[in-house]
């Protein structure tokens, strides 16, 4: 057992002394993280009145020096902490924690107190005395429960439970006639402070169930609890009703306005696509018409072409004049159809004037179309 015990003492001394992550030590003042071994509790802490003790051997208080440097397996430092431990939350698991790494080697009591001696000392609780015991029982940190512990603590109880350090906030605890209930405590050397955990308190919490007393009583009801079992009137109940009906019409109301905000979203996202698309399109379409009907573009080169050949068609070039005259074979007699007679030959008066009003047509029909061009252009330009 001694070299079991040597063996625990010594590992926990190379973990203190051993450096960290980055060469830092505890000593330094830097914390590291150490990898934990926990083994999870099977069964709850038990009760004091069903442990046996053996009071033949005497029993010698250890003092704050020899339990901080770390006291004997088979005698750990007996820390005692009580309290109400009503509606049981993170602030009272915090305190036994605390409680319970005070020294290295700590079996920690706790004491709760009976409904009588609450009601009589501090007030009515919610949970009863039975259901608070099994709360403090089924806490990791908890080695014993001792049940309906006194609200001052005696020579005698400290004695009959063994108890070398008693632990609980610095805070005076005024009751019972008395400025500080722990004050002989703290007088005899045997108090060891804990920290109170901020913002927690049975109180704090009795206080929201008060001030939002209206919500819960509607979520129980919701949940199938009876306006009697919550205690509630008749007109009370009827009202929680009414606004549950009006909290849900205004859920729906707002599932709605944010369902159409999405949709509205999406809408204008799709429209910015497709304005941004149709902006994208007509650069296209009028990058394409200039090039066809701009200043300078295809359609006005295939009319300035066109002019000319049309030009060229119209008004061919003359013979040269060197060229060697041919003298031309008279014109056929004109016949009519369906005529067996021919027509007379043409006089040479006659002949002169068919030459001259075929000069004028052609005249005239070659200054239309010259005109017709100009206009054309015109327009295009």
């Amino acid at each position: 057992m001694d070299a079991q015990c040597s063996a625990k003492v010594n590992a926990r001394k190379r973990r203190k002394e051993a450096p960290g992550p980055n060469g830092a030590t505890e000593e330094d003042g830097v914390p590291f993280k150490v990898q934990r071994c926990a083994v999870g509790l099977r069964q709850p802490a038990p009760f004091s009145d069903e442990i046996e003790v053996d009071f033949s051997k005497p029993y010698v208080r250890v003092t704050m020096e020899e339990a901080s440097r770390g006291t004997p397996c088979e005698r750990p430092v007996r820390v005692y902490a009580d309290g109400i431990f009503d509606l049981f939350h993170s602030g009272h698991a915090r305190a036994l924690m605390q409680a319970k790494n005070l020294f290295p080697n700590t079996y920690l009591i706790v004491g709760v107190c009976s409904d009588e001696l609450t009601h009589n000392f501090k007030g009515f609780t919610v949970m009863n005395e039975n259901e608070r015991y099994d709360a403090v029982q089924h806490c990791r940190y908890v080695d014993e429960v001792v049940r309906n512990a006194p609200w001052t603590l005696t020579p005698e109880f400290l004695a009959e439970h063994r108890i070398d350090f008693v632990a609980h906030d610095d805070i005076p605890y005024s009751s019972a006639g008395s400025d500080d209930v722990y004050k002989h405590i703290k007088e005899a050397g045997m108090f060891a402070p804990t920290q109170r955990t901020e913002g927690i308190s049975t109180s704090d919490i009795i206080t929201r169930i008060v001030r939002d007393y209206d919500v819960y009583a509607r979520r129980n009801l919701q949940r199938g609890y009876t306006a009697k079992e919550l205690n509630v009137s008749f007109i009370n109940e009827k009202k929680y009703h009414l606004q549950e009906r009006v909290d849900k019409v205004k859920k729906k109301v707002k599932d709605v306005e944010e369902k159409s905000k999405e949709f509205v979203q999406k809408v204008e996202e799709k429209s910015i696509d497709l304005i941004q698309k149709w902006e994208e399109k007509s650069r296209e379409f009028i990058g394409s018409f200039l090039e066809m009907f701009g200043p300078e573009g295809a359609l006005k080169h295939m009319l300035k072409e066109g002019k000319g050949r049309m030009l060229q068609a119209i008004s061919p070039k003359q013979s040269p004049s060197s060229s060697p005259t041919r003298e031309r074979s008279p014109s056929p007699s004109f016949r009519w159809p369906f005529s067996g007679k021919t027509s007379p030959p043409c006089s040479p008066a006659n002949l002169s004037r068919h030459k001259a009003a075929a000069y004028d047509i052609r005249r005239s029909y070659l200054e239309q179309s010259k005109f017709g061009s100009h206009v054309l252009l015109t327009q295009v330009e």
